[in-house]
């Protein structure tokens, strides 16, 4: 008898890699309907009791009002555990959410991107005691894309909507659909968290993002940045410490408005407004409602208050210095004329890491932050051994798992750089170069 072609055998029609793309659900109510939202003490001590007595790890989320409120705070908490269900709990009529905390204890939490969602939770009084980023988690993994809606496709095969993701969540009542989207994303993050450990554990990752995890529990909340006014966009276009003045006063006169309305600063004035005012320092209510920028309700309303902010930064004698101390070394543009041996080791290490992180199968800043590579590079240890490598890893807060993986490959770069590639000269450069040549034809 013939021997029959196996089953799966590409047919002559059918390339050989030829997959018929998955099929996506779309996913579009709750399994258990859209839950009521709990806004009084009786219903957010039932929610306390009901997640106590779950099982398992819990799923959480936030929504915020980015753009639409002042600050960052929780407008809706979205919780989901086995054996408990999803609740939905509107933050606005209570101080805290301690009672949900202390109902979580020693549980752990399931949260995407926690970073984002970690300090708004931090106000209601809530923060984990053990965690699951499956943001974080899909990275390790090697995820080509690690936005929720993608990871819940690319692994559950399902279609998360996200359309209500920007929306003001500080509006009430909420939409129904508002709440079917709040808590479907919850409603998954079970799944997606099993399905990622499953991945890392069988990759021998599951170590390195417990080690993530437990980072970010220990770190807290990060301190408030020092002079936040300093992150105004297009703040580098301006060359003039009064125009940095006119530009803190600015921003300071608008969040302290913006706080005292709850509205988010940009809807007052954008930041393009506060660089373009500190430009053209107008004098006169007309010439600043000129500026670009000034326009709408706020903007004219407001006038007298943003022109005694530039007046006030005219007749300043003291004024903020253009740039803040810093320790970081200085873009790595520069260090192959300030300090050659410095760029050898930074391409060295970056090009050797790149390619670990490649086998890995993980983005390469998830291997090593690119700012801890760029300091010790710019700055080694005194001895350039492995050992010597991770203890000064270890100080500037790598992983311990980091540090086993990189230590060497680091050491090794140290010791032996790849040279520099000639640099060609710039523009000015050839003009010297042509100069010196017409000067020495005529010498001849």
């Amino acid at each position: 008898m013939t021997p029959q072609p196996p089953e799966t055998a590409p047919s002559a029609e059918e390339p050989e890699h030829h997959q018929e793309p998955p099929t996506v659900q779309a996913l579009t109510e709750p399994r258990d309907g859209v839950p009521r939202v709990i806004a009084t003490a009786a219903g957010l001590q039932r929610a306390a009791e009901a997640l106590a007595s779950g099982t398992g790890p819990a799923s959480i989320d936030a929504e915020r009002a980015s753009g639409f409120r002042y600050g960052q705070r929780a407008f809706l908490v979205q919780i989901r555990r086995e054996a408990a269900g999803t609740w939905l709990i509107d933050p606005e009529p209570f101080d805290d959410l301690k009672v949900i905390d202390d109902a979580l204890s020693g549980v752990e939490w399931i949260l995407h991107a926690a970073s984002q969602d970690l300090p708004c939770l931090a106000e209601l009084g809530m923060w984990p005691d053990q965690l699951f980023d499956t943001e974080l988690a899909a990275r390790l993994a090697g995820l080509p894309r690690v936005g929720l809606a993608a990871v819940v496709e690319n692994l559950l095969g399902l279609g998360l909507a996200k359309e209500h993701s920007a929306v003001d969540w500080s509006t009430r009542p909420l939409p129904q659909s508002w709440l079917g989207y709040a808590a479907l994303d919850v409603e998954v993050l079970g799944e997606v968290r099993d399905a990622l450990r499953n991945i890392l554990e069988a990759e021998g990752k599951l170590g390195f993002a417990v080690e993530e995890f437990e980072a970010i529990v220990n770190a807290g909340v990060p301190e408030p940045r020092a002079d936040p006014w300093r992150r105004t966009s297009g703040l580098h276009q301006l060359r003039e410490r009064r125009k940095l003045e006119a530009v803190r006063r600015l921003w300071l006169a608008r969040d302290r408005l913006a706080s005292n309305r709850d509205v988010a600063p940009g809807r007052l004035i954008p930041d393009s407004a506060i660089v373009a005012a500190a430009k053209a320092m107008p004098a006169t209510v007309p010439a600043l409602l000129s500026t670009s920028g000034f326009h709408g309700r706020a903007a004219k309303r407001e006038a007298p208050r943003w022109l005694r902010c530039i007046d006030g930064a005219r007749r300043a004698t003291t004024l903020p210095p253009m740039h803040l101390p810093s320790t970081s070394p200085p873009p790595p543009r520069v260090w192959a004329d300030r300090d050659p041996a410095a760029a050898a080791r930074l391409a060295t290490t970056r090009n050797r890491l790149g390619t670990m992180a490649e086998e890995l199968h993980m983005p390469v800043e998830n291997l090593l932050t690119p700012d801890t590579l760029r300091r010790i590079a710019w700055q080694p240890p005194a001895a350039l051994t492995a050992s010597a490598v991770a203890a000064d890893l270890a100080e500037r807060g790598a992983r311990r798992w980091q540090r086993e993986l990189v230590a060497d490959v680091i050491a090794e770069a140290f010791n032996h750089p790849d040279p520099l590639p000639e640099k060609s000269p710039g523009k000015q450069q050839q003009d010297k170069l042509q100069r010196q040549d017409r000067q020495q034809q005529r010498n001849q």
